[in-house]
């Protein structure tokens, strides 16, 4: 039986010409071919305003945009997450996207005693893609990854998504379209196999 697949398409310029559109189709055409089925949320298409405060966070109402992203994550058993990195991380657009999403009610729960928080995520794995104009292993080595990790722990890991692997593809801007295609390939063998 195949896995339901959400994919989270986070370049925050809709422009389809840009390379993460492409392995975000390149993904999902791998995922139908492989038996899964596949919703796709284009954040830079959805109109949400960014929280400003933690009464928000904690007990707001997400606008409509935000509650039917809830409902394909809370569908899906596999997450991809496909993003360029600015600036060391994800785009400002992904991350206020997880914010919104990533609510008190949603993906978190505090407990009723001790402080703590029940992680209403288990059960769903992650893939990361990302994109970047650095070679992808002075990113991991030099920078440690430091966006990556962030966005691995402190939002996917805290809210129960488990196991996280992560594909980067460096010095994307300046490739050859030999190479782009070798990336497009690798990217739709993970959707094959729902990695």
């Amino acid at each position: 039986m195949g896995k339901r697949i959400v994919i989270i398409q986070g370049h925050p310029d809709p422009d389809q010409k840009r390379f993460c559109h492409a392995l975000g189709w390149n993904y999902e055409e791998g995922a139908i071919e492989g038996g899964h089925e596949v919703r796709t949320i284009d954040v830079a298409r959805l109109d949400f305003p960014l929280l400003r405060t933690q009464r928000d966070f904690e007990s707001g109402k997400p606008p409509a945009v935000i509650r039917e992203a809830q409902e394909d994550i809370r569908w899906a058993n596999h997450i991809v997450i496909i993003y360029p990195l600015w600036l060391g991380t994800l785009p400002a657009l992904l991350k206020g996207f997880f914010e919104q999403t990533f609510r008190h009610g949603f993906a978190l729960q505090p407990t009723k005693t001790g402080g703590g928080m029940k992680r209403l995520l288990k059960g769903r794995s992650a893939r990361i893609i990302v994109t970047m104009g650095m070679p992808s292993t002075v990113y991991r080595v030099y920078f440690r990854a430091h966006g990556l990790k962030s966005l691995e722990s402190s939002v996917l890991g805290m809210v129960g998504i488990r196991p996280i692997h992560a594909t980067l593809f460096g010095l994307i801007a300046n490739r050859s379209d030999k190479y782009r295609a070798r990336c497009l390939e690798e990217v739709r063998q993970l959707g094959i196999k729902a990695k």
